[in-house]
């Protein structure tokens, strides 16, 4: 694992703890810093030289804090995503996307912005293009969490998810950053992913961004039910496995479903 790096004030919020107040992962509401962690690289590169897995997905880094998307291969620039608008730590954790579609040099790709599920084109000449074999898929209707290796389920665990009137919303997402709260006892836990995708329900979320994420939590007795605000709780010492022991990517897919293996099939 790389070098903690300390992120400052931010206007992300993730939505999934609830209480009076809800707290929120935000310097601008702790007492200390947030840090943020870098995820390792991932094993292989489809454009340098041989592969050592077959990747399920495609990820995108890009080269700088801004990116140009197009509405199609060679078309017309639509809008500007800014690692400032969308990352917790923009300069110090890079911005990823995860890849629909490759044709010839452009990617389409899904985007970190409302509406979920949002993709856009982006030109790869100056990106970065890996590969990951990992892939996420939680059942809403089961409480779970499973991460694949390609075929092969290697880790699975026990959710708690959005409660009726602030669901968490199905959809194709990926892991935009790993943070890690100041309190590991916390209602956050010892780590946080943010996910792509947004609240459907909420527009912000104590003055920012309602962003969808996965956490730990300080209520483990509440896991398998609908509980959240939308995000999707863990238990401390399972998230802690996933981040520590597997290292998943930046830009993992994500598939958030009622039956999850229907969304990676489509």
């Amino acid at each position: 694992m790389r070098t903690l790096a300390f992120v400052g004030a931010s206007a992300l919020l993730l939505t999934g703890c609830t209480g009076d107040p809800e707290p929120v992962i935000s310097t601008s509401a702790t007492s200390a810093p947030v840090p943020s962690i870098s995820a390792p690289d991932v094993e292989s590169s489809p454009q340098g030289g041989d592969v050592d897995v077959t990747p399920a997905s495609y990820i995108v880094t890009a080269p700088s804090d801004r990116v140009d998307v197009y509405d199609e291969v060679d078309g017309t620039v639509t809008q500007t995503v800014a690692a400032e608008d969308v990352l917790s730590a923009p300069g110090q954790t890079p911005l990823t996307f995860l890849v629909k579609e490759l044709r010839d040099d452009w990617a389409e790709v899904y985007l970190p912005v409302r509406p979920n599920g949002s993709t856009g084109w982006i030109p790869l000449a100056d990106e970065q293009l890996t590969a990951t074999s990992y892939r996420l898929e939680i059942s809403l209707t089961d409480f779970t969490l499973s991460l694949f290796e390609g075929d092969d389920e290697v880790f699975t665990a026990e959710v708690g998810v959005g409660r009726d009137d602030r669901p968490t919303p199905g959809g194709v997402y990926y892991i935009r950053e790993l943070l890690q709260p100041p309190d590991p006892e916390g209602v956050y836990g010892p780590f946080a992913y943010g996910l792509s995708g947004y609240s459907p329900v909420l527009d912000e979320f104590k003055g920012g961004e309602a962003i969808i994420g996965i956490h730990g939590t300080d209520e483990p007795d509440r896991l398998g039910s609908y509980v959240s605000s939308g995000c999707i709780r863990m238990a401390n010492d399972a998230i802690t496995e996933l981040v520590t022991e597997f290292g998943v990517p930046l830009g993992t897919p994500v598939y958030i479903s009622d039956q999850a293996a229907d969304l990676t099939a489509a």
